[in-house]
């Protein structure tokens, strides 16, 4: 019984530290600002999709999709096989369903955007551009050379592009990652219909309010999300990206104490939702409560210090 009493002893402790320690930063009067830096576009459950349409996915040739696929409200699917799912297929089931709703909201949320957007128009080819939000007014494309987008050394930066028509790449081009750009964190918010020309390799995930179109041989790190419209693949590959781990409100790739300070700061109003390093705030609510608070900070701690598991389940989270 001693032995017992010892051990609650020292967890119980534990604890204490914990809370305490969150609190007494969280009450520290810092400046909460950071450089202003785009928050990535919360995708909700349309995350675990790599392909999801409005109306219908067609396939040709040996296409490979890893992540979930998935129609609605829609139901056909076809060309699968030859082409291959790593994943689930959803033909107009709820849960298909719920990812269309969550891209409607992520879909509205990559368009609103406007805080220190740059304008550009027409061709993106043989430019390198950092991370930051970009808006055409009329459509985009990719044809006269390729598009780099340098992260500058940092995983976490974000870009977005947001086109009132169209997106296009013409046969073979490339989007090229450098500086640790990452493609999870790359939108492109398509006002209509998005094609992919042969050949072509393309990183980021594309909300498309219409349709998406990859020609043969075309690859897609990231997305293919259709909110209205068909899905058309023929003998491409995508590949989802790797999802935020719940809890990883900061971006650099685990839950760990600097989460909690975070969190806890933005619960005092320390801290601006989706301002760095609060960049990922959709990942937020470990506790499932609807809320981004001090209850999901103590969590954050607890799991840290071995506590408890740090295998969250999220609720998604928006900012206010």
């Amino acid at each position: 019984m001693r032995k017992s009493r010892s051990g609650q002893g020292v967890r119980g402790s534990a604890v204490a530290l914990v809370v305490a320690f969150v609190c007494a930063v969280a009450l520290v009067a810092l400046s909460p600002q950071a450089s202003r830096a785009e928050a990535p576009v919360a995708l909700g459950s349309a995350a675990n999709f790599a392909v999801l349409a409005g109306s219908t996915v067609t396939n040709t040739g040996a296409t490979t999709v890893t992540g979930d696929l998935g129609v609605s409200p829609g139901t056909a699917v076809t060309g699968f096989p030859p082409g291959t799912v790593t994943g689930t297929t959803h033909a107009g089931d709820p849960t298909a369903a719920q990812a269309q709703s969550d891209l409607t909201t992520a879909y509205n949320d990559a368009a609103g955007r406007t805080v220190g957007a740059v304008t550009v128009a027409g061709n993106l080819g043989g430019q390198t551009l950092t991370p930051g939000l970009y808006k055409s007014t009329s459509s985009l494309e990719i044809s006269s050379g390729d598009l780099t987008l340098n992260a500058q050394g940092s995983a976490n930066a974000v870009f977005i592009f947001q086109m009132a028509s169209t997106l296009t790449t013409t046969a073979g081009r490339q989007v090229i990652l450098s500086g640790g750009a990452q493609a999870a964190n790359v939108f492109w918010q398509v006002g209509s219909s998005a094609t992919l020309g042969t050949t072509s390799v393309f990183k980021g995930n594309i909300l498309a309010l219409t349709s998406i179109s990859l020609a043969t041989g075309a690859t897609l790190d990231g997305r293919a999300l259709a909110r209205n419209g068909a899905v058309t693949l023929d003998t491409n590959t995508i590949t989802t990206p790797a999802p935020v781990p719940c809890g990883d409100v900061n971006g650099d790739g685990v839950v760990n104490i600097g989460d909690a300070l975070v969190v806890a700061q933005f619960d005092v109003g320390l801290r601006q939702c989706g301002v760095a390093p609060f960049i990922h705030p959709e990942v937020c609510d470990v506790n499932g409560d609807g809320a981004c608070n001090i209850g999901d900070a103590l969590r954050m701690a607890q799991c840290d210090v071995g506590l408890i598991s740090c295998a969250f389940t999220c609720r998604l989270f928006t900012c206010p």
